[in-house]
């Protein structure tokens, strides 16, 4: 698979991709953990099937100290054991989040409630913006059929 076009080599990709990284700087810088972004950033990129991202997520999470057993299981995070409540909590708002076309209200307030339960709101505006910056790359890889496989962690830092 060859990518349709190369984002870094379009000058109005380039710029808005280096935006959109600084934007991803913020949260990366926040109180929110680390693991939680990664776990987030990988089920926001599982639903809309961007293998890029999952490549990239699941590895940077792997040199972070993530055990492959937890991110084998995100996918199937309802059922798993292996999250914590909070990790839980965000993984159901990126999942909502991820899915707005499919419920008509968005993200519940159930979910909202065990957000609140388990992040304070510096913590909650991270979420919400890992999950709102995830997406946009997600669609940028999916649309340019970036593929998949090669990616290195640290390799775009």
């Amino acid at each position: 698979m060859e990518s349709r076009l190369d984002m870094f080599a379009n000058d109005t990709l380039a710029k808005v991709i280096k935006r959109l990284g600084s934007v991803g700087q913020v949260f990366e810088n926040s109180t929110l953990p680390k693991a939680t972004q990664q776990l987030v950033m990988l089920r926001a990129s599982q639903i809309n099937g961007c293998g890029f991202c999952v490549d990239m997520h699941s590895k940077d999470a792997v040199a972070d100290g993530e055990t492959w057993l937890r991110l084998n299981l995100v996918a199937a995070w309802p059922e798993a054991t292996v999250f914590t409540e909070a990790e839980r909590a965000a993984l159901a708002l990126a999942e909502e989040g991820t899915r707005l076309a499919d419920a008509h209200k968005g993200v519940s307030d159930e979910t909202w409630a065990q957000v609140r339960k388990h992040y304070d709101d510096e913590q909650i505006g991270a979420l919400v913006s890992v999950i709102a910056v995830i997406n946009a790359y997600n669609r940028f890889n999916v649309i340019l059929r970036n593929p998949a496989g090669g990616y290195e962690p640290g390799m775009f830092t």
